[in-house]
């Protein structure tokens, strides 16, 4: 039961980390504080109050970010890892068919250098079981 409380609370702080710094991450974000610092100008009374609560928002805000980034992190590190091993995977099937392709090229280039080593004949007549080279002066090979 402890157990699972404890992880059920740590993934609501993760969760209000990372939406924290998805929150301060955003220009509407800078946008607000941009307002949020121009009101001592326009109400100078002021000052010291909103100096206060820029105080506080800083001490909530510095944590909440590093919270939100090394959990976001620890997201891409998973995500890369299992990119990783897929990855290696990949590489692995490619390797296997590198070896097959080559174990048929070496048949293939076996087969062409035999049949380019044979000789030639280039005008060979066949006729019912006798070879006639149509260059030799008229001599017949009995088959």
């Amino acid at each position: 039961m402890e157990k699972s409380f404890k992880a059920m609370l740590d993934r609501a702080n993760e969760s209000v980390a990372v939406k924290m710094t998805m929150l301060f991450g955003s220009i509407w974000c800078v946008y607000v504080f941009f307002l949020f610092s121009l009101v001592p100008v326009l109400v100078p009374a002021w000052q010291n109050t909103l100096l206060y609560i820029s105080n506080c928002i800083q001490l909530v805000a510095l944590p909440a970010l590093m919270v939100g980034n090394a959990v976001l992190s620890r997201g891409a590190d998973r995500r890369a890892a299992e990119d990783h091993q897929a990855l290696l995977e990949i590489l692995s099937d490619v390797r296997e068919e590198l070896a097959d392709l080559r174990a048929k090229t070496a048949g293939l280039a076996q087969s062409t250098s035999a049949a380019l080593a044979r000789p030639q004949l280039e005008n060979l007549s066949i006729s019912d079981q006798t070879f006639l080279d149509v260059n030799d002066k008229g001599e017949e090979t009995p088959g």
